[in-house]
């Protein structure tokens, strides 16, 4: 049985941001980082939810709880792509990646889309 991705709100996944980027952060320092930050004690509070879901754990240094991301970042983002794709496009990889070049067009170079075209080719040769 497949289980769904935990989709992120906007706010843990700015933290979840954070945190991959810096690598460990305390709960000031996500705060310091969020732009529009809510209060200390709300950053505190979707750390702890964010932990009780799995997706970061927390090493106590002194008193101060460091905060660590238990996902690679890659793996975040596959699943946060998968649950795109699933919700706006009812699954639908080749919508969601028609839709992404067309409305990117003025922003790929050359280099860029000959590396779609071979991603393709090369999932065209693969059988997938």
């Amino acid at each position: 049985m497949t289980t769904k991705p935990d989709p992120l709100t906007r706010r843990e996944r700015e933290i979840m941001d954070i945190l991959h980027r810096r690598g460990r952060a305390t709960a000031h320092e996500v705060l310091a980082d969020l732009a529009e930050p809510p209060s200390y004690s709300s950053v505190r509070t979707f750390l702890r939810l964010l932990e009780e879901r799995g997706h970061v754990r927390h090493q106590q240094d002194g008193k101060t709880y460091v905060y660590t991301p238990t996902v690679a970042r890659r793996d975040a983002q596959r699943s946060a792509l998968a649950h795109l794709v699933e919700t706006f496009f009812d699954g639908s990889v080749e919508d969601a990646v028609a839709t992404l070049v067309e409305a990117s067009k003025p922003k790929l170079s050359t280099p860029e889309l000959e590396r779609i075209a071979t991603l393709v080719a090369k999932a065209k040769k693969e059988g997938r």
